[in-house]
């Protein structure tokens, strides 16, 4: 279950005001606006779906999907994100130069995320695929979403949707897919890599929202996954564009600290970057940066950042996924 906080989280390049929900709008105590939302599960094309208001903010939700806490909203303001990894990987993404970018979000869920890019940088396309049909439907008609073609939304299977996409179409490819409590094996595979790889721009970022308890194998194995597609200089069809950095250097994970000594189950965010542009480029995030650190620690439950021999040194052994049942070891 993804962790949260209750403080606002804005990128420190926006200037845009909260925004309140505009359909369906009902008002509630001290003038705010609250939207008309079901109490009860709604059934869906994987099970149900159901929203929960916080007590003590009624413009706050929680959607659950198949009784698993799926995604945070503030109605009144795109600019909240609740969850602790979703602030991670927002300080990420903060990293890339001003300006709208091209985001595709695998697992959309209540579209959080989404809301929020389209709110820190108008003017931005963002694709979002769930294996959910009724969800997408639905989270549609409850909540403020941006409209197509700011905000598609497209039904499938992560894995397939992305072998139909063009190459190089994204800035951004954001994973947050779950079965129950864990990623379907098949989307933490070399082969699932390539396929993100394929659809980034040289120089575009890869973020990972990765479950894991002690002693965290999968969150091992995964960094290793990434390292040897996404972030690799060579591919199977040869080299792939210039980029002086190791693979090593392109990939990095973000986690509390308590995670990091094997204390607790929880949401380590892994990120990746393609290679591609030129030394210096801004528009390739540099992930050893003092000031991603910085904005990290500064976050409501301080984060840390693993990169280059530290992040090595974390890995250890372990290999990249190539069969789907090498993530359960």
């Amino acid at each position: 279950m993804p962790r949260r906080t209750d403080r606002p989280r804005r990128s420190p390049e926006s200037t845009e005001p909260p925004t309140a929900g505009r359909r369906r709008a009902s008002r509630g105590a001290g003038g705010v606006t609250v939207r008309e939302l079901p109490t009860q599960d709604v059934t869906t094309t994987t099970g149900t779906a159901r929203v929960e208001r916080d007590r003590d903010r009624p413009e706050s939700v929680t959607l659950y999907v198949n009784g698993v806490p799926s995604s945070h909203l503030d109605l009144t303001d795109p600019g909240f994100l609740a969850f602790e990894y979703m602030q991670q990987m927002a300080a990420v993404i903060d990293q890339l130069p001003p300006g709208p970018l091209r985001v595709l979000h695998l697992g959309a869920g209540g579209c959080t995320l989404a809301r929020w890019v389209e709110h820190t940088r108008p003017g931005s396309r963002q694709v979002g695929v769930d294996v959910d049909e009724q969800l997408l439907v639905l989270v549609r008609g409850w909540f403020d979403l941006p409209r197509s073609p700011r905000l598609r939304l497209r039904s499938g299977e992560a894995g397939e949707v992305l072998g139909t996409l063009a190459p190089a179409a994204f800035d951004v490819v954001v994973r947050d897919v779950f079965a129950g409590d864990t990623t379907p094996d098949h989307l933490v595979s070399q082969d699932a890599g390539r396929s993100v790889r394929r659809v980034l721009r040289p120089g575009g970022t890869y973020l990972v929202n990765c479950a894991d308890r002690p002693p965290l194998h999968r969150a091992r194995g995964e960094v290793a996954t990434l390292r040897a597609t996404v972030a690799a200089t060579e591919t199977t069809d040869g080299p792939d564009v210039e980029d002086p950095r190791d693979a090593a250097d392109r990939v990095a994970l973000v986690a509390e600290p308590a995670q990091l000594k094997g204390r607790r189950y929880g949401n380590v965010v892994l990120v990746a970057v393609r290679p591609g542009g030129a030394t210096g480029d801004d528009a390739v995030p540099d992930l050893g940066a003092p000031s991603l650190a910085r904005a990290l620690r500064s976050l409501p439950l301080p984060a840390r950042i693993l990169t280059g021999s530290e992040l090595s040194s974390f890995v250890g052994s372990t290999g990249p996924f190539g069969l789907p049942h090498d993530a359960d070891r």
